[in-house]
């Protein structure tokens, strides 16, 4: 069936992502704070704790949360091509009159 034009490809939009342990931790905090209000930042705490202990995996931890997550690199596997290397950029003079160089 063609779309008429105006009309999108996709009327119910992109399917919403389901974060399952995002949900499951929200849900926690929910109800440790109903009956504890300051739970949440006793957590912070003891990872701050951590992190001045000098905890490799509470650092990264922190500085994700802080500074938000390095961007990964995308490589390929072993039998893929080698990326693309450029060895050699030349400048190449070109007259605007005729094409012909310069």
């Amino acid at each position: 069936m063609p779309f008429e034009p105006g009309q999108s490809g996709n009327p119910a939009g992109r399917p919403k992502r389901t974060k399952i342990w995002q949900d499951a931790i929200i849900r926690a905090i929910k109800r440790r704070e109903e009956s504890d209000p300051k739970a949440l930042e006793r957590l912070a705490d003891q990872l701050l704790k951590k992190v001045e202990g000098g905890d490799v995996a509470a650092i990264k931890e922190f500085g994700d949360r802080v500074d938000g997550k390095v961007a990964q690199a995308l490589i390929g596997g072993d039998d893929d091509e080698p990326p693309i290397r450029i060895s050699r950029i030349e400048l190449v003079p070109v007259s605007a009159d005729d094409g012909s160089t310069g």
